[in-house]
């Protein structure tokens, strides 16, 4: 770690994580972390952002997709911007660091700018992403998604468990869908986008490695399977004559994880569900998930086929049919060879002198992002890889070196963009 930070950052850092724990405390639920898109909880988090924003020097609004903006400019007015953040928006029974980390990396590292009075040849912009995680709406991506101007209008119908649709809670949290083109910016008004976020698993630990660079972020697929027979009596039907989708389901799952192990590829089911789910009762109908990601998209389909080809096996020997809807696809996303190594140059800045690069198996906001403007992302180090869990853990010392290692990758840009030293 640099002399900065082991006299500055260390306290900038107990900062970030006290205002981790405080949007921690914005949640659905009194005793675990649950934040959805659009939710008063949302609206609550959007605005405690906001006040921050305002204290780092950013002028802020939330646009017409519930994103939290803010924004400083650079050494003249109206300069293309270079955009920061992550996303506030969590899973159900969440760690505090997911997404909220890099949000306020992000508006510390503007804070620390204007401090310097570096004259930058770029605006900062700084965003909290309304909805990363598609917990409410089960779509991923709906608030880098609409700042990408990527959005599909079929998203409106969505519904939450509650049966209320996108566009009602559109309009429930001050929202107009009419007004969402709004938030669509232009590639022309954007240097790029840099996120910091935790890696989401054990790579950067069980190297003994602070930090890393992103190369790439995986390529996913979801699909719900349904494998359906015939439900029966479970005394009264003998084996040869049982149509039991349960055990097609079961075997299919086992087919899953040999496949993708030999493959090098990442099969997940994550859930399962039999009916009519009597305990005396063959099941008949079994409905479950299948979630398959990869570094390489050619990978992650070849891996598909053969999962697929397995179910119609399976299905065929057990007089079961076996039926897949996608409902979810993001290709492989590369981050751009010039801001990978700005994000490599910071992380260089804090006495690592050969960063570790390494490919993301989770999915970000910068899937979406890029296809509006190049990306890169630098990854924490989080304890045992644990995420998605209140067990989430990072260390005051690592957040520190990511805030000296964010900055510099800024300012690195910024000497790519300007052609000369910046002071």
């Amino acid at each position: 770690m640099s002399a900065y930070a082991d006299s500055t950052a260390l306290a900038e850092a107990a900062l970030i994580m006290e205002r981790c724990n405080d949007l921690a405390g914005l949640s659905s639920h009194p005793e675990k972390l649950e934040r959805l898109h659009l939710s008063p909880e949302h609206r609550a988090a959007n605005d405690v952002v906001a006040t921050w924003m305002e204290e780092a020097g950013l002028s802020t609004w939330q646009d017409p997709a519930g994103n939290q903006c803010g924004r400083m400019e650079g050494r003249e007015p109206g300069l293309p911007a270079l955009l920061l953040g992550s996303h506030i928006d969590t899973v159900p029974d969440a760690g505090r660091y997911d997404g909220m980390l890099g949000v306020l990396l992000a508006i510390q590292t503007v804070s620390r700018i204007r401090a310097s009075g570096i004259a930058l040849p770029f605006a900062l912009e700084v965003v909290a992403f309304s909805d990363e995680e598609g917990t409410r709406f089960g779509t991923a991506l709906l608030g880098s998604r609409a700042l990408a101007g990527t959005w599909n209008p079929d998203w409106w119908n969505l519904t939450d468990r509650d049966g209320i649709t996108l566009a009602e809670a559109f309009q429930d949290f001050g929202l107009d869908p009419a007004r969402l083109p709004g938030a669509f910016r232009r590639p022309e008004n954007l240097v790029g986008y840099l996120e910091a976020h935790i890696e989401q698993g054990p790579y950067l630990e069980d190297a003994d490695r602070r930090l890393a660079v992103v190369t790439s972020i995986a390529g996913a697929r979801r699909f719900t399977l349904v494998m359906t027979g015939h439900a029966g009596h479970a005394g009264g039907t003998p084996y040869n004559r049982r149509r039991d989708a349960l055990l097609g389901a079961s075997e299919l799952v086992i087919e899953v994880e040999r496949i993708s192990i030999l493959h090098s590829v990442i099969g997940t089911v994550g859930r399962l569900q039999a009916f009519p789910g009597g305990v005396n009762v063959i099941p008949g109908r079994v409905e479950f998930s299948l979630d398959l990601r990869a570094e390489f998209d050619v990978d992650r389909d070849e891996c598909l086929r053969l999962i697929f080809e397995a179910a119609e096996n399976i299905a065929a020997r057990r007089n079961l049919t076996c039926d897949a809807t996608e409902i979810y696809r993001a290709d492989a996303t590369e981050c751009d060879p010039l801001l990978q190594r700005a994000i490599a140059a910071g992380i260089q800045s804090t006495g690592d002198t050969e960063p570790l690069a390494m490919w993301s198996r989770a999915g970000h906001d910068g899937m979406a992002v890029a296809d509006l403007t190049r990306i890169a992302m630098l990854f924490i180090r989080c304890r045992g890889g644990v995420s998605h869990h209140p067990d989430e853990h990072v260390k005051r010392s690592d957040v520190a070196a990511a805030l000296d290692a964010f900055e510099a990758a800024v300012l690195a840009v910024a000497v790519t963009e300007s052609g000369t030293v910046i002071v």
